[in-house]
Order: structure tokens, then C-alpha cells, then sequence
């Protein structure tokens, strides 16, 4: 893990979104125009899942401190029951179908990394969150 801006901080994780470093730029950049105020991730069993009010250092592509931001909201659903209203609020596509149509692209990559199935029925962790601090770079 890289050093973070203030050390002293206790964050939940210290991650980059998406799975390459050009995804983790795009993504940042919506989080930090405040497009992208929600995530979706896969929880698997062994790991441990965020809670309300938790902080996480947000990682650009080179893996360099950008942001911290605070969960306020978490909701658990199966995949196929991610609606519109929800996944909009990641500021990614245009269409619930576009938005669909890469996630499960994205999921199965995950899967086969982590190990896991990815189908329709995975419980999908839905994350509002909110940036509470941006750091110069």
C-alpha cells in the first residue's frame, strides 16, 4: 500500500476502481466531478464488507493517493435486482442495458481472478458514498 497523505487515519481499504490503471483513471475522474457517487462490488465470504461512515483512500491508476471518501449507504441485492435508479448513480453509461452489459463483462473477469461464479443471482453490494477529503497530486 502506497503512503497515504495522513497517516495518522484509520481507512476501511486502500483501492483503485476497476481492473486496470486507465479504468481506475476514468473512474476517479467521475468520482472526483461527483458523476460517481455509488459502486458495486462482490463481497466473497472470507472478506470483510464496508459499514456505514467507513473511509477508503482512492487510488488513481499509478497508485498514488486521490481521494478519501465515506460510505453512506449500503444495500445488498442480488445482480439481477440492481435497478437503473441504483447503478445510475455510478455515472459509467448512458442505458440500464449498457451498464449491464459491462458489468457482467467486468464480473466475469472478476470471478475468474477471485475464484468465485458470477451468475444473475450474486449478491451484489450496492455503495453510496461521498468524497470528504481530494488531495493535490
Amino acid at each position: 500500500m502506497n503512503d497515504t497523505k495522513n497517516p495518522n487515519q484509520s481507512y476501511f481499504e486502500s483501492f483503485a476502481f476497476g481492473d486496470s490503471p486507465e479504468m481506475a483513471d476514468e473512474l476517479l475522474a467521475l468520482v472526483l466531478s461527483q458523476k460517481k457517487t455509488a459502486t458495486v462490488s462482490v463481497i466473497l465470504e472470507n472478506e470483510k464488507a464496508p459499514n456505514i461512515g467507513d473511509l477508503s483512500l482512492v487510488l488513481d491508476g499509478c497508485g498514488n493517493p486521490a481521494c478519501v471518501i465515506k460510505t453512506v449507504a449500503l444495500e445488498t441485492v442480488k445482480f439481477c435486482d440492481l435497478t437503473w435508479d441504483m447503478v445510475k448513480l455510478e455515472g459509467e453509461d448512458e442505458t440500464f442495458e449498457e451498464w449491464k452489459a459491462g458489468n457482467i463483462r467486468y464480473w466475469t473477469r472478476d470471478a475468474a481472478k477471485r475464484g468465485y461464479t458470477f451468475t444473475e443471482q450474486t449478491p451484489i453490494t450496492f455503495e453510496r458514498f461521498e468524497v470528504v477529503e481530494i488531495f493535490n497530486q
